[in-house]
């Protein structure tokens, strides 16, 4: 589905965070959200989840315009966020247990553990877990919710850098098959190279999208990634605000 941001606003008191941003995620697009640290990433998948209210303009799917909480966003925070005490299993099935449709939650998590890399983990608690397996059980439960588009705030930051780069590989992997829409917001320069069909770069709070990057390589390797310094260093001038240096190569983020 099409998700659509017009003239979105946002404060924190008399801090504006947000100010009249729009943009759209086309159906099946994978979008990251970069920007200096305070720009509001976190606040806007706050405020598309509808955990937090905006204060001005409108969030649209498929033309249809969404307040509040929606059934149609998933939200996946940095934090895995899963009870301790609870089984992997019981933990990916929470979205079916609150909706009183436990058995077939189960039936269909089940299905999907190979898939996400989670066989004979069924009945194994978080605390027995790696940090990138309790991710992959935390993506699991966000896939689970039956959503249209999932909101993902930096859900490998907390990783240390290999695992962060093999979880990369398994989401870009993944994302073939899941054919969702995907707003990823993260502070990993690489990490939105290699995942994106675009990069959305926030200035500073309320200055909204400072520029917008396509990244139009089709088959991304790791190989390919090590080659993008180019790119990668016109994508830090802009977000430090130094964007008169950039070329056309580093908007387009082809291969030559």
């Amino acid at each position: 589905m099409k998700l659509s941001v017009r003239n979105l606003n946002f404060s924190y008191q008399d801090q504006k965070v947000i100010r009249d941003l729009s943009f759209d995620v086309e159906d099946g697009e994978f979008v990251s959200i970069l920007g200096p640290s305070g720009c509001g990433k976190s606040t806007l998948l706050n405020v598309l989840a509808g955990i937090l209210q905006p204060q001005g303009g409108e969030i649209l799917i498929d033309g249809r315009q969404i307040r509040g909480m929606s059934g149609q966003f998933a939200y996946m925070p940095q934090n895995d966020l899963l009870f301790p005490w609870k089984t992997i299993l019981e933990n990916v099935c929470l979205y079916g247990t609150i909706h009183h449709n436990r058995e077939e939650a189960k039936k269909q998590a089940r299905e999907q553990m190979a898939r996400f890399g989670l066989g004979g983990c069924e009945e194994k608690y978080p605390g027995e877990l790696s940090g990138g397996m309790r991710q992959r059980a935390a993506f699991l439960r966000t896939t689970l919710c039956e959503a249209d588009i999932y909101l993902l705030d930096e859900p490998f930051g907390a990783l240390d850098v290999i695992t962060r780069s093999d979880m990369q590989d398994w989401l870009k992997e993944l994302c073939v098959t899941l054919k969702k829409t995907i707003l990823l917001v993260t502070h990993d320069t690489d990490e939105a190279i290699y995942l994106s069909d675009r990069i959305l770069i926030l200035g500073a709070p309320g200055e909204g999208i400072r520029k917008e990057v396509r990244v139009t390589e089709e088959n991304r390797t790791r190989e390919w990634l090590y080659r993008q310094g180019e790119l990668r260093a016109g994508i830090h001038r802009i977000i430090k605000g130094r964007t008169e240096q950039n070329t056309e190569g580093e908007q387009d983020g082809k291969d030559s």
